[in-house]
């Protein structure tokens, strides 16, 4: 009655992006000197929690995967398992050259980066990235958090899946 349905769900995502980008849980994963940078990141001078970003230790409560670090073939189904076991929606950032390309370690036992395993959404470039890296990385990704649809449970016209 009166205002079209549309506009609601305008409205909706809107809110609903607005709470997850505010709101991100991430899961590190650290095999390599990028892992003491994020630390570094994580720690009092830098502080994540001021940004809403609370690190978690197990994936059913994560909705970020943060990736630090040479992926090993060995590490590639532990990685993906991880990843599965996430709650949609969830976004994956590769930190380092070693878990973008491989970097100097592109042997027959590692992998050339995070995305042949999950999608990528921010890449953070480095060997190993400064924390104020981190904090641009985590700024882009609520950009798109705010930019993208939502997946709305239930379906309906308008949403996407």
């Amino acid at each position: 009655m009166g205002i079209g349905e549309g506009i609601f769900l305008t409205k909706l995502e809107e809110l609903i992006n607005w709470g997850r980008k505010g709101s991100l849980w991430p899961l590190a994963f650290a095999t390599a000197c990028c892992g003491i940078e994020m630390m570094a990141a994580a720690a009092s001078r830098y502080d994540f929690d001021r940004f809403g970003v609370i690190f978690r230790n197990t994936p059913r409560q994560c909705d970020l995967l943060i990736m630090c670090g040479t992926i090993s073939r060995k590490m590639a189904p532990i990685i993906k398992r991880l990843w599965d076991q996430m709650p949609d929606p969830k976004w994956a950032i590769a930190v380092g050259s070693c878990a973008i390309s491989g970097n100097i370690f592109q042997t027959y036992s590692t992998l050339r980066g995070l995305d042949c395993i999950v999608p990528v959404d921010v890449y953070v470039p480095g060997c190993a990235p400064k924390p104020e890296a981190f904090y641009e990385a985590l700024i882009l990704l609520k950009k798109k958090i705010k930019r993208d649809k939502p997946i709305i449970v239930g379906g309906g016209e308008g949403c996407s899946t």
